[in-house]
């Protein structure tokens, strides 16, 4: 491709995405459609020997690759968590794959460096962090670092933990391995922490042990005491940024890279005393200018438009859960302070993963689960940039719909005492699963949850490894279930 041809389909590529986000709720669903494995028929596979027309490439965008989308932008998607996404993000990735540049160091992209100290601290004063994670603090050793994500931000943390409680033990026994004072390190978590930290603690070789929460699931009081010594937030979630962008500050940069320093010679340059290396702050030598797209974010809605943004999801929140409380038959299972809210129909737990089920097999909506204690719930997330009022009538609208068709089947069987049967079973068409129950055949795409039976649930259960962060589990007991 030569100049003139990426003009053109630099230019056709942008239309494309700009036609994707204006007409995307009025022309694709929120979900996907394909089966695992759609794509292996629609591509060949071999590698062609000689080169495309581009017109090819860009046909089967609508062709193959768009049908296999899950549309988080879509104004119906209220799953998982916002994905950062906007215009002048997507310039800055555009602008950072275009001068194709690999900043693992001052000398190898100066401006690469500098941006990312300058526009973390314009993020963390912004965010009210305390000055001393701040790079711009006189006489401070704070500063802040973009990684690709929260688990990577968890792990180069708790390595950088863990050589630090080494370093202070072998003050008392300086002949002591290094592994056999690991041996003696412990993590402490939530119970209701992100499956990053257990997954950060096997590759650390560190012990973890899990704190039970509180009865609002949250760690407090005795429970807990916090020595903060680093603190991180994702951009690529609630700012409007396109992943990756995790960003990460640290009371003291000095003990946080002890940890990770590697200096070869062909790395090290003139100026190594004055400027920050981000090589030494995560595990890749290589780095992306992701710094540019956040400064093109901030410049471009300012710090008041970036409040407001968050403030409506927020306000929108709210009004979702003022429907779940005005309606008798539901219950909010959390304090909706930001854009999440948790809640569930006052019936069982069964009852509630057909009510998931069937919202999602509707293609009206794309919500997910969790579980709180022993409560399956729902969640309900503000996700679009341009949400609404209107948007969030919809979605309760659709979800009391279907909800009164559930409860309206559940008290037909409940009278009949054919309960099971009857949610085996929901009223759609036949599918490909044949005479199996649609229930069963949909409900591990629509639900996410992991069903085990209560004897491999004792036998896995001391395996943290069972909680994955996403999947909640649900184990068949019918006289626990009654109950929730």
């Amino acid at each position: 491709m030569n100049t003139d041809e990426f003009r053109q389909a630099g230019k056709e590529m942008v239309d494309y995405i700009c036609d994707y986000m204006e007409t995307l709720a009025v022309k694709r669903r929120v979900t996907s459609a394909v089966k695992p494995g759609y794509l292996k028929n629609m591509i060949p596979e071999e590698a062609p020997e000689r080169p495309e027309p581009w017109d090819n490439i860009m046909s089967d965008i609508e062709a193959k690759i768009m049908p296999g989308i899950t549309h988080w932008q879509h104004p119906r998607f209220h799953a998982y968590f916002p994905s950062g996404n906007s215009y002048p993000s997507i310039l800055g990735d555009l602008l950072s794959d275009g001068v194709g540049i690999i900043g693992f160091s001052w000398a190898s992209s100066p401006v690469c460096q500098e941006l990312e100290t300058i526009v973390l601290d314009w993020l963390g004063k912004a965010i009210g962090l305390p000055d001393e994670f701040l790079s711009c603090t006189q006489g401070g050793k704070g500063g802040g670092v973009m990684q690709g994500s929260a688990s990577e931000c968890i792990l180069v943390n708790m390595l950088a933990a863990r050589a630090e409680a080494i370093k202070r033990l072998k003050k008392d026994e300086p002949k002591a391995e290094d592994g056999h004072l690991l041996a003696r390190l412990v993590a402490y978590c939530s119970q209701e922490a992100h499956s990053c930290v257990e997954k950060a603690a096997k590759i650390c070789m560190v012990k973890l042990r899990i704190i039970e929460p509180d009865e609002k699931s949250s760690l407090r009081g005795e429970q807990l005491r916090q020595y903060a010594s680093s603190f991180n937030t994702n951009p690529n979630k609630w700012l409007l940024t396109n992943f990756d962008c995790s960003t990460m500050w640290v009371r003291d940069r000095f003990k946080f890279t002890e940890a990770m320093v590697v200096d070869p010679i062909y790395l090290q340059h003139n100026h190594d005393s004055q400027v920050i290396d981000y090589r030494h702050w995560g595990i890749p030598l290589s780095r992306r200018f992701r710094a540019l797209k956040l400064w093109f974010v901030i410049r471009s809605y300012g710090l008041e438009g970036l409040r407001e943004y968050i403030r409506n999801h927020c306000r929108l929140a709210k009004k979702f859960e003022s429907y779940v409380r005005d309606d008798r038959r539901f219950e909010v299972c959390n304090d909706v302070k930001l854009g999440l809210v948790c809640f569930r129909l006052k019936r069982n737990n069964k009852i509630n993963q057909e009510l998931l089920v069937r919202i999602n097999y509707s293609e009206k909506l794309f919500i997910i689960p969790s579980l709180i204690g022993k409560k399956y719930i729902l969640r309900f997330c503000v996700v679009a940039e341009r949400a609404t009022e209107e948007d969030i009538k919809y979605a309760w609208d659709v979800i009391t719909s279907i909800a009164a068709e559930v409860l309206e089947e559940s008290e037909r069987a409940e009278k009949a005492n054919k309960l099971p049967e009857i949610l085996g079973a929901a009223k759609v068409p036949p599918t490909a699963a044949g005479d199996k129950p649609l229930f069963q055949h949909i409900s591990q795409q629509f639900s996410f949850t992991k069903s085990l039976s209560r004897d491999v649930y004792q036998r896995y259960i001391s395996k943290k490894s069972l909680h994955d962060g996403v999947s909640p589990i649900v184990v068949v007991d019918e006289e626990e279930d009654q109950e929730n």
